[in-house]
């Protein structure tokens, strides 16, 4: 890891005398252009994502509304604004996030409370905030916050994240952010945080034994949250064998298998799914990848997550080669960020795991997720444009 303290400025940076003395004679910070690799990955898995939200969501749009393009219409301007948010992010300089991560935190902090009290409940949830005829959800921007947070706090205690106590005071700003989360419920969130600072902790050099000492309380506490909630416990019993309620709870996974099935190796053609008439409920959003597989088949399927896969390999080269701590650990959250995602999400709908609300990232229709998200992709951007290279 990067060693530095703000004594002495390189390369138009502040590090340490030892820092220095190590970058002046060993390495040296140069801009280049963007990460291309990265940058075209983001956009197509963007591009096949709106094409895709357009096919699984025009029947379910054409009954509710008589307008089967309504979903696309505003998935479509939601995109536009992303790329907007991320051509500003990618342009922003990341040092800038270190003397906003504590304002960036306290502010999603006040929008997770906020949305307690004045959000929009839905299906007995709070998790939105309206103005005008627009929504957004404040979990999402909780998601990029507390990685901002945590890289800028890992970065400042360096090797002490070996320390046992500097673990829990993660888990204490961790716990106050899932409790909020809780209220709302949004306990997907809280699963896909939790995981994403487990990573990053471990990148940043936290031992790997005291996560296997936490795995116990915590899961204790998963299963009691379960327990606790009928709900919850409902997805459980759900998992173990859908087809015991086939037309209530199990209803959905079943269908979402059969989509996939019915995909074969090469898929039934685009814009040929059965299952999204009315058989996958609202096919647009968490389930979207069963119309995936159902339409373009296994290749299809195949070729999507290899795009993942190389946008996750681009990202995880832009934080090995970031200039200092603080970017390496703001890369390697982020990236995590979608790679948690995108394999819980594909986990439930093929019913690996059991169901719960995490969307596909690009994919799954949502305005507030793919804003958050496309910004963060800018801040990833914006670091690939800062390189350590060794000195001739």
């Amino acid at each position: 890891m990067y060693q530095q303290k703000a004594n002495k400025t390189v390369n138009g940076k502040k590090t340490s005398a030892k820092g220095a003395a190590m970058s002046s004679s060993h390495t040296k910070i140069k801009k280049e252009s963007m990460d291309l690799g990265f940058l075209v990955s983001v956009m197509l898995l963007v591009v096949i994502g709106l094409i895709m939200v357009f096919s699984a969501s025009y029947p379910t749009a054409y009954y509710e509304t008589g307008n089967g393009f309504s979903v696309i219409q505003k998935q479509f301007l939601w995109a536009i604004l992303g790329v907007v948010a991320m051509l500003f992010t990618s342009n922003f300089n990341y040092n800038k996030y270190k003397k906003l991560a504590g304002v960036i935190l306290g502010g999603c902090v006040l929008l997770l409370v906020a949305v307690l009290v004045i959000g929009n409940e839905v299906n007995g949830a709070k998790r939105w905030i309206g103005f005008g005829g627009a929504s957004f959800q404040p979990s999402e921007a909780a998601k990029i916050g507390i990685i901002i947070y945590l890289a800028y706090s890992m970065s400042n205690i360096k090797g002490k994240i070996k320390e046992f106590k500097y673990l829990v005071r993660y888990a204490v700003v961790l716990g106050g952010f899932m409790l909020l989360l809780l209220l709302e419920p949004h306990f997907s969130v809280c699963i896909i945080i939790g995981l994403t600072a487990v990573i990053m902790m471990l990148v940043a050099g936290a031992r790997i034994r005291y996560f296997a000492l936490a795995s116990v309380p915590v899961a204790v506490a998963g299963v009691a949250i379960a327990v606790f909630e009928p709900y919850r416990m409902q997805r459980l019993t759900t998992f173990v064998d859908p087809f015991k309620d086939r037309l209530g709870a199990g209803w959905q996974i079943i269908q979402s298998l059969y989509a996939i099935g019915s995909g074969g190796l090469f898929g039934v053609g685009f814009g040929n799914s059965r299952q999204k008439f009315m058989y996958v409920s609202e096919p647009q959003n968490d389930f979207i990848f069963a119309i995936v597989c159902e339409e373009l088949g296994l290749i299809g399927a195949l070729a999507i997550l290899a795009l993942f896969g190389f946008m996750i390999y681009r990202g995880i080269k832009i934080a090995m080669n970031a200039p200092d701590t603080f970017s390496c650990l703001l890369v390697a959250g982020i990236v995590s960020l979608v790679a948690v995602q995108a394999v819980l999400n594909i986990a439930v709908v093929t019913s690996s795991i059991p169901t719960t609300g995490i969307p596909l990232p690009f994919f799954s229709a949502g305005g507030s997720s793919l804003v958050f998200l496309m910004a963060a992709m800018g801040i990833v951007l914006n670091v690939s444009k800062y390189k350590r290279q060794p000195k001739a």
